[in-house]
């Protein structure tokens, strides 16, 4: 509880919202109980003792001053700023450096940086930095189209890291042509007068083709795309020893219906569902889960490289496995008609979902049938088509089921954010030709929920043993950030008690759904929350409203649920369980919560990229838009066809158009019309920026005629919304 109390208390006096308080006020702004106060208090006096936070002017509670230098890794943005993540974590959090004051900085650099002090606000005192120093250089190497300008050959670079163009010499001697994308090798550092030399040292191909376009993202994400030698020959070993080892000491469970459902251009089956009924008429819900721990061997050469690669990377149209194909794709997937080995986790149910029993085993499994999420929902539609009677039987018995699960997760204060995904079509080239939402059939919950219990049996377990293991954390928001949601919300319509509750929440996300709002309602509640990363700290799932929480169900394409699933082993085998590792998981458990992000980066990355290409010749075109974000330099709209986010510039707005910080909202002198959060808005296109992968975007008709129906309409939508988010409260 101290240590909780610790991260608390600076992430809350840390917010940029918060004012200085005496140590009273800061108490209730956290929501101390009386009990609790005592041991708040001693958290408060031994940061104060260790110099993190100080008393200040009338007794309030404040960070300590920063003061000299800082070093840490700088990450640069196109608008001519950047941000040093300190290296030693600081209450202060990241350093905005302002433009001019970057130097030579790219993003990934570690850098030295000033401090400089900026004045008070709200009390408190506000700092900048101005790097003065580069430490070590992040990357070397850089992604990007090859021009020829009046300077010379440039190398044009990609994304949001390295902004300035670089120059090279001999384009020659690897065959490069102009429009080429290239890696280029940088010699020496860009200054104040003068562009970075480098020289070519790969060519990918021609920009704007789908293999040249993902082979650029891999390279300028250092994806680890090919296996050595070494571990595609334990992997081939390891499926060799599948076929000739003794199925004897597994539970056979070949007899049983089981099948497996999932998307259909997936080859990774991982995850297969049984559902039967025991003596006393409960619901006994089996999870089977691909058994990687018996293929890769701890302390392995194919162990180091899925460790090294954290997880399965699923691009559009090429998946990046964590391990080799023979394993991911073969010995380890779960096919139909094929013995697989898995882990089982069986659950006994009463008839309101409550959890009656857990058993847990090592079995060899036959899967009566694969299907897609399509074929799933169809099925339950009445629309069997190939579907196995005894399969249709059982998908109807797991409907029945997850949505009983489902009520009482809901129940306990489950959360569940509604944003959109966009699924692309895609020709034989790699093009894209068009989107649409990506399906969200129920089949898609039932999955879900069958795994969410499943993860959070499995760490229940654990947690009774007493043994530290990599758990999926998701920490409650804390009381500042609520706080600023509150504030959010209001500016849109929205009453929101500023120290909400689960419930509170709920309402809220229900009542915009199926909204303009929602989206933007969606993204404000995502942003208040912290991420949800890997970590052995016990601090429960506030998302999932579960106090034991893992991943557990994905171990072919997640290293998290292969270190989950070797402790299971030891507990099935009955050996003793490892202690004292928390060092070790921690510091892996920041390493996959980092390819984790790297993954999705690149993903979402790509999408962009093809989506973009495909907008270049759509110039002029409109876009049905939401406003999802707002700032000084212009509004950001996110289509609702293709899901990209797009930026109206204040230049497009126009003069009479002012942006209003506290109200959030851009608003016209003279008309009173605006623009807020959640706002419809038709917007034309442009141009496309693809180096910056950047939309440009203009109001397609007059804004003060589009706000102001836009207004009229939300202020009618925001008395329901406040109506009905009140029962909840």
């Amino acid at each position: 509880m101290l240590e909780g109390f610790k991260k608390q208390i600076l992430k809350y006096v840390g917010h940029s919202e918060y004012r200085p308080v005496k140590l009273s006020k800061l108490a209730k702004g956290l929501g101390i109980s009386r009990e609790d106060y005592a041991e708040f208090k001693k958290a408060f006096e031994q940061l104060r003792q260790a110099g993190h936070i100080v008393i200040g002017e009338r007794s309030a509670v404040e960070l300590r001053p920063l003061r000299g230098q800082i070093t840490g890794t700088f990450r640069a943005n196109r608008q001519g700023f950047g941000f040093v993540s300190p290296m030693v974590s600081d209450s202060h959090g990241d350093l905005f450096i302002p433009p001019g004051d970057t130097g030579t900085a790219v993003t990934g650099d570690i850098v030295a940086a000033k401090i400089v002090k900026r004045g008070r606000r709200g009390g408190q005192m506000r700092y900048t930095g101005k790097v003065i120093e580069i430490l070590q250089r992040g990357s070397n190497r850089i992604v990007g189209t090859l021009s020829k300008s009046k300077e010379g050959w440039l190398v044009r670079p990609e994304g949001k890291g390295y902004v300035e163009p670089v120059s090279v010499g001999d384009v020659s001697a690897k065959g490069a042509r102009e429009k080429d994308k290239v890696v280029v090798e940088i010699v020496s550092w860009p200054t104040e007068r003068h562009f970075g030399q480098g020289a070519i040292v790969e060519v990918l191909g021609r920009a704007g083709q789908y293999e040249t376009e993902i082979n650029s993202i891999i390279k300028r994400c250092q994806i680890p795309f090919e296996f050595d030698k070494q571990c595609l020959a334990e992997a081939r070993e390891a499926a060799a020893r599948f076929r000739g080892y003794d199925e004897k000491s597994r539970e056979d469970i070949t007899e049983k219906v089981v099948i497996t459902i999932d998307p259909p251009d997936a080859k990774d089956f991982d995850d297969a569902i049984s559902l039967e009924e025991d003596g006393d008429n409960n619901r006994v819900l089996g999870v089977h889960i691909a058994d990687v721990s018996f293929f890769v061997g701890e302390g392995t050469a194919l162990d180091e490289e899925a460790k090294q690669r954290g997880n399965s990377v699923y691009l559009p149209g090429r998946t990046i496995a964590m391990l080799p194909e023979v394993l991911s794709n073969g010995i380890c997937s779960l096919q139909p008609g094929q013995k697989r080995f898995v882990k089982s986790v069986y659950t006994r149910y009463d008839d309101e979902g409550k959890v009656l029993g857990r058993r847990f085993a090592r079995s060899v499994m036959n899967s009566a049938q694969r299907l897609t999420y399509e074929q799933a929902d169809k099925a339950l539609r009445g629309k069997s088509g190939e579907v196995r009677s005894e399969v249709e039987s059982l998908l109807r018995d797991m409907e029945r089921l997850s949505r009983i699960i489902e009520k009482r997760r809901i129940k306990d204060g489950m959360l569940h954010l509604d944003l959109p995904e966009t699924e692309l079509v895609m020709d034989a080239a790699g093009r894209v030709v068009d989107a649409h939402p990506a399906d969200t059939s129920y089949p898609h919950t039932i999955i879900e929920m069958f795994m969410v219990e499943a993860n959070e049996a499995v760490a229940g377990l654990l947690d009774s043993l007493n043994v530290t293991f990599m758990r999926r954390i998701h920490p409650e928001p804390d009381a500042m950030s609520m706080k600023e949601l509150a504030r959010l919300l209001r500016t849109i319509g929205f009453s929101f008690p500023k120290s909400a509750g689960r419930s509170d929440i709920q309402g809220l996300l229900e009542s915009v759904r199926g909204t303009d709002a929602s989206v933007a309602v969606n993204l404000l509640v995502l942003r208040s929350f912290e991420k949800a990363v890997y970590s052995p700290r016990n601090v429960g799932h506030y998302a999932l409203a579960s106090r034991h929480y893992c991943h557990f169900t994905s171990p072919i394409r997640r290293y998290a649920d292969l270190l989950v699933h070797r402790l299971l082993d030891d507990y099935l085998e009955g050996k003793g369980l490892p202690k004292g590792q928390e060092q070790n998981l921690a510091e892996a458990g920041k390493h996959i919560t980092f390819t984790e992000q790297r993954a999705e980066d690149a993903e979402e990355e790509l999408k962009t990229v093809l989506i973009l290409q495909m907008l270049e010749k759509h110039i002029g075109e409109e876009l049905d838009g939401v406003v999802t974000g707002l700032a000084n330099f212009g509004v950001f709209v996110q289509s609702k066809k293709f899901g990209i986010e797009g930026m109206i510039s204040t230049e497009q707005l126009g003069d009479r158009w002012d942006y209003y910080p506290k109200s959030h909202c851009f608003a016209e002198e003279g008309s009173g019309a605006t623009l807020r959060l959640g706002q419809g808005i038709k917007t034309r296109i442009v141009s496309v920026n693809l180096p910056a992968r950047q939309l440009n975007l203009i109001p397609a008709e007059a804004l003060s005629k589009a706000a102001a129906k836009g207004k009229g309409r939300r202020k009618e939508k925001g008395a329901k919304k406040r109506r009905r988010g009140g029962k909840y409260r």
